[in-house]
């Protein structure tokens, strides 16, 4: 019975801290919001060059990184290495998941010497933004970059999204910009494993762009990247589960990472009609990055052979948002094979993680002093490998963050672009594209403009406040909660006289066990539903009632 009241007390006591930390949560989004969405980087940066003064404005800032916490970094650098610019995804959330603490992108490249700079972006579309505007705003940044380091190409890192601007960009920047590391960057939108990455199919079920386009009308020429997170958790609902159960059960311990995290994960930025219609149409159901016909402005498109830039492309089988087969699967259509590809002259690097998760590839602290140190300590040796492809292998792997090259090895395996095609039926996703196009042009020929005008500031502040993202937070929120408060005294009073029961009592593993068990009731209905929905898209499209495109072996080993 002592050890059941001391179960009982201790689950009480998580139960106010656990609402206590949600408590937290909205209390920094909206104190973030009210300070107008800062990058949420860990580290003291200037601010070089605005896009929104620019004669084609666009929402992103170019920022220098100066210091670590009161370190002066000026003294730190290495002058003989190349400047290091990451770029952070514009994907629903704020700038600074490449830095958001030491243990980053951005420290680690500061650890190694590197000058670092930061490309961030505002809340807020500059009006009728485009895609050509935010790709000529890099190009002004990295031509910034390189004045300011004597001519120095610096290092382009692409996270995500960001990836495939930073490919447009090294493909119409030769010359300008050095290597190109691209980290879960999706450039074959249509790869995927069937049953296994449902994200590919989610354009073709839900019409094509027409969607956006009326997301965004009703945002007022906004496009609320709310439901770009939204649809992420709905991705795989397990892991929303780990998260609040892994709080819940390790509040002690996980409160301060967790609220870390949600301010990022919290904080909404918005993308222009325009841009969000390029995206969708061009990378998501259009796929025409790979194929070499997406727009970059008028007078031309990207053509990703025209990439003469060393390529690091860094990917994770356990991503379920970009897994290699969308790293990957447009090397073998842009090069038809190795020779082909050697011809070229390019030298593409591919290295692969088992078990991270997509956002694991930017947030994990381990992955960043293991694989982002090696990648940037092995940058030279890139650049001088002969043409061709090859795997970049870690041997005797080490976590410390102060070692060098030596306490660990990295080699060159040397890949065949046949290796890495993975098979797909493009022909259902030819007719995705066709029917988003067809629909797209009913909605603009139809609705658009009665939407428009339909609009009110009233609406669009309803519409963005009410998002279920927003409110499944703000409830929460002591502004807009007077129970908060008295959660916040009594969580106080608690953390005073805390009475945790240790992780190997009985009911503390009959609950872990429970959690278990939610997880795994969780996980099988996600793959119940990603399963039916395959199999409906394969009948709607291709006709047939068997997944075309079974994956190779050495895929579903890898997986």
């Amino acid at each position: 019975m002592s050890d059941f009241f001391a179960y009982q007390r201790d689950l009480w006591e998580r139960g106010f801290l656990f609402v206590d930390a949600l408590r937290q949560r909205a209390d920094d989004i909206l104190a973030h919001e009210r300070a107008g969405k800062p990058p949420l980087l860990d580290f003291d940066y200037e601010p070089i060059m605005d896009a929104r003064q620019f004669e084609r404005p666009a929402n992103y800032a170019l920022l220098r990184i100066v210091r670590v916490a009161d370190e002066c970094l000026e003294d730190c650098l290495d002058p003989s290495k190349p400047p290091v610019i990451i770029l952070d995804p514009r994907a629903g959330h704020g700038p600074g998941i490449g830095g958001f603490k030491q243990d980053s992108e951005v420290g680690i490249a500061l650890h190694e010497g590197y000058p670092v700079y930061f490309v961030a972006f505002f809340p807020e579309p500059c009006p009728g933004q485009t895609l050509a505007d935010v790709l000529h705003t890099l190009r002004r940044f990295v031509e910034e970059v390189r004045r300011r380091h004597s001519g120095t190409p610096p290092i382009l890192y692409g996270n995500c999204q960001a990836g495939w601007a930073a490919t447009i960009l090294a493909a119409d920047c030769q010359g300008l910009v050095g290597p190109v590391v691209l980290n879960g960057s999706p450039l074959s939108y249509w790869a995927g494993e069937s049953g296994v990455n449902p994200m590919r199919i989610s354009g073709g079920l839900l019409g094509g762009a027409w969607l956006a386009h009326l997301a965004a009308d009703l945002g007022g020429g906004r496009f609320d990247g709310a439901w770009l997170v939204q649809n992420f958790e709905t991705l795989k609902p397990e892991s929303v589960w780990d998260k609040y159960a892994n709080l819940f059960s390790h509040i002690d311990t996980e409160r301060e990472r967790f609220l870390d995290f949600e301010r990022w994960w919290g904080s909404f930025y918005f993308l222009s009609r325009e841009e969000i219609l390029a995206i969708v149409e061009n990378l998501f159901v259009g796929n025409r990055l790979e194929q070499g016909t997406l727009p970059v402005c008028d007078c031309c498109v990207a053509d990703l052979r025209g990439i003469r830039n060393p390529l690091v492309i860094f990917a994770s089988y356990g991503d379920d948002i970009t897994p290699p087969h969308q790293a990957l699967g447009w090397i073998p259509l842009v090069y038809k094979d190795t020779d082909d590809l050697k011809r070229a002259g390019q030298r593409i690097v591919y290295l692969t993680n088992r078990h991270v998760g997509h956002l694991g590839i930017f947030v994990s602290g381990a992955v960043a002093r293991l694989e982002h140190r090696a990648i940037l300590q092995s940058l030279a040796e890139v650049a001088s490998l002969s043409p061709g492809l090859y795997e970049m292998k870690i041997d005797n792997p080490t976590e410390n963050p102060d070692c060098r090259t030596g306490a660990y090895t990295v080699r060159f395996e040397e890949r065949r672009v046949e290796d890495v095609r993975f098979p797909s039926d493009r022909s259902a996703f030819e007719r995705v594209k066709s029917i988003s196009e067809q629909l797209d042009s009913v909605y603009t020929a139809t609705l658009s403009k009665a939407v428009q005008a339909s609009v009110t500031p009233v609406s669009i502040a309803a519409t963005e406040w009410l998002h279920p993202m927003r409110t499944s937070r703000y409830m929460f929120a002591s502004a807009f909660n007077p129970m908060m408060q008295m959660i916040g005294a009594a969580a106080c009073a608690i953390r005073q006289d805390r009475h945790p029961v240790p992780d190997d009592a009985p009911l503390k593993k009959a609950e872990t066990a429970l959690f278990d068990g939610v997880h795994e009731a969780l996980s099988h209905s996600r793959k119940t539903r990603d399963l039916a929905l395959e199999g409906y898209f394969e009948r709607l499209y291709a006709g047939r009632h068997k997944i075309a495109a079974e994956p190779s072996a050495s895929v579903r080993s890898a997986s």
